[in-house]
């Protein structure tokens, strides 16, 4: 058995197509007897199914696939497990002892088009209001690391407060959650008086909850986090 594990930063990513890696593990006995690290080649419509199928993957392991590429992997012989979040190594030992299931697709913006998660068009910022705390998703907590794209799945918040002239970074207590990260980091940054987020893409049902708070959202960030406050919150104050 031959598997295919999107990955991200040593984690399963939560969007197959746009994850930067591929792990692929060549199972026997129950053991793991091949393992290599390849790049994501791109994810043109229907591409990834063949490509992936022609180095004998029979196993998909991810967070989120649209259901357009699940039928394409299903036509190619090729088994998907999506919900799936965590560690890589955590993930093998699962499936190893057979105790790895499916959960929720993690995946909150799918384009039934064959492309998974594409980037979101930029919102453009309007007004800041003076002394709005702001946030940012970020995969850790320095001025230099990227902007995480994934609201809910980012490992860090990094909170600006114009009024006390600091930043706070917090690490996201729902991120190995399976289900509802996305709502429980909304609500957590609305309770720490959050007023503006900036991110790639915020799933419907935390944009809900900002919605109903009033939070202004500012997506299809990229870059690092200097550069973001430089870009889009200095460039607009």
């Amino acid at each position: 058995m031959k598997l295919a594990i999107s990955t991200e930063g040593g984690n399963v990513s939560a969007h197959f197509g746009r994850c930067p890696t591929y792990i692929l593990v060549d199972v026997e006995d129950g053991k793991i007897v091949a393992r290599e690290e390849i790049p994501n080649p791109g994810h043109e419509p229907g591409f990834l199914p063949g490509y992936l199928g022609e180095r004998g993957v029979e196993c998909i392991i991810t967070g989120g696939m649209g259901p357009r590429a699940q039928n394409l992997f299903a036509q190619n012989n090729i088994t998907t497990i999506i919900g799936v979040q965590g560690p890589i190594d955590g993930v093998l030992d699962k499936y190893l002892k057979n105790e790895l299931s499916a959960g929720e697709d993690l995946c909150d913006h799918h384009h039934g088009n064959g492309h998974e998660c594409q980037e979101a068009p930029q919102t453009p910022p309007k007004a800041i209001p003076q002394g709005a705390k702001i946030c940012l998703t970020a995969t850790d907590k320095g001025m230099d690391s990227d902007i995480d794209p994934r609201f809910g799945r980012a490992p860090y918040f990094l909170i600006l407060d114009p009024a006390a002239q600091q930043i706070e970074a917090v690490r996201n207590p729902y991120l190995e959650d399976a289900q509802g990260a996305g709502i429980g980091s909304a609500q957590m940054l609305v309770d720490k008086g959050v007023r503006i987020v900036l991110t790639g893409q915020v799933g419907p049902k935390a944009d809900q909850v900002f919605r109903a708070a009033g939070v202004q959202i500012i997506s299809g960030a990229s870059g690092t986090i200097r550069e973001a406050i430089q870009n889009f919150i200095l460039g607009v104050t």
